[in-house]
């Protein structure tokens, strides 16, 4: 059987197509910013990717070649995370979603809608203006012709960093869909209390065609810790000054503090994670403080804009500290890309690149989840309306 094909949008560096695997195949990709295009193109070459505005492709649909059995879809969140302005999908970036739509609905006139779409996003999407936005999705896909669900996976189950995503899942109404992909009752560690408030806040209508989607709860704990990460002598960052580490400790808290000092009294080697964060002191008053995680696991990788800074590395040994900013290879091995994977030499685009990238392992645990989809249903040509 051929494999299963897949059109990337919003593609970055294409960690979709790390994720899915050698087991799929990319026939179209794109996206709009040329450094992620130059990281994407270092990768896996130029034949696919289409550097371009998404809502000129509509007019362009013969950019897509035959009937992709996914659509991958990780649009700009900007607009969409707590970190950004609140607009959601009206904003300037997060509005990519509705050429996303277009796409589809422009190929479902021409009877060749993937047989799947993934949408990829912050948690925030449940929530962002009281939670219309998700509802307005969700409505969206039903009007195109899909049975859907989402699930709230966090990459920590697979790898060392805390980073909760939403995956929305779209199946194709016609499709003959094996009984075994959807369950009465959602699987739990993928659906969290946003989730489950967002579905109760759908009109029925739309939760007719909602469905509780069948993907495996982790099989085995994660294996790879944040010291199997972590580079001695990383090359394109340096290690901090005594005064530089002194002061990022002076921004502490009481608790942060206490957690450093366990970590000095435990003797051993220890590795552990600071954001800079800008929060309110007792007085109310906005003071900057270094947040510290000892519980290895690293925060989630953010990009360096809007108001959040680059994690740094915090290791305490034999009951000394030091500090420095985190590697962009060490960066890349907590979204689970091999060394192998070509990133840009240039500290900040590899960062950004990264922070704005997908957690390989999920992506590959979803993939299977796809992958008996497929299996599980004949490849006769797929009819949508659209409607």
């Amino acid at each position: 059987m051929n494999k299963p094909s897949f059109y990337e949008f919003f593609a970055g560096g294409g960690m979709a197509r790390v994720g899915l695997g050698e087991g799929w195949q990319c026939s179209f990709s794109n996206d709009f910013d040329a450094k992620k295009a130059a990281a994407y193109r270092a990768n896996w070459g130029d034949g696919e990717l289409h550097l371009g505005d998404i809502f000129e492709i509509p007019a362009k649909l013969d950019l897509l070649p035959g009937r992709a059995d996914l659509a991958w879809a990780s649009f700009p969140c900007q607009d969409l995370s707590l970190a950004g302005n609140g607009i959601g999908l009206l904003g300037q970036r997060s509005s990519a979603f509705w050429g996303f739509h277009d796409i589809v609905h422009a190929l479902a006139l021409q009877s060749r809608a993937p047989k799947m779409l993934v949408l990829e996003n912050v948690i925030g999407l449940l929530t962002s203006n009281g939670g219309r936005d998700f509802a307005e999705i969700c409505s969206a896909l039903k009007g195109l012709g899909y049975i859907f669900g989402a699930l709230t996976m966090d990459a920590k189950h697979f790898l060392p960093q805390s980073r909760p995503r939403l995956f929305i899942v779209a199946l194709g109404r016609n499709l003959e869909l094996a009984s075994s992909c959807w369950l009465e009752e959602p699987v739990q560690e993928w659906s969290s209390d946003s989730l489950m408030r967002a579905y109760g806040r759908l009109s029925p209508d739309v939760r007719a065609a909602w469905r509780w989607w069948n993907v495996a709860s982790p099989s085995i704990s994660r294996t790879l810790e944040l010291s199997d990460i972590v580079e001695d002598q990383p090359h394109d960052v340096k290690w901090h000054s005594g005064t530089e580490t002194a002061r990022l400790i002076s921004m502490m808290s009481q608790p942060n503090l206490d957690r450093l000092d366990g970590a000095r009294r435990n003797g051993g080697r220890m590795i552990g994670t600071i954001y800079k964060r800008t929060r309110l002191n007792e007085a109310g008053a906005k003071v900057q403080r270094a947040e510290l995680r000892m519980d290895g696991v690293a925060g989630c990788l953010r990009t360096p804009g809007g108001g959040s800074s680059r994690q740094l590395v915090l290791i305490v040994e034999n009951g000394s500290v030091r500090t420095r900013l985190l590697s962009a290879r060490e960066a890349a091995r907590l979204m689970g890309l091999p060394d192998s994977y070509v990133l840009p030499t240039n500290y900040n685009e590899a960062y950004h690149l990264l922070g704005d990238g997908l957690a390989i392992a999920v992506v590959r645990h979803l993939g299977i989840f796809l992958e008996k989809v497929i299996v599980g249903t004949n490849r006769k040509p797929m009819m949508i309306a659209a409607e």
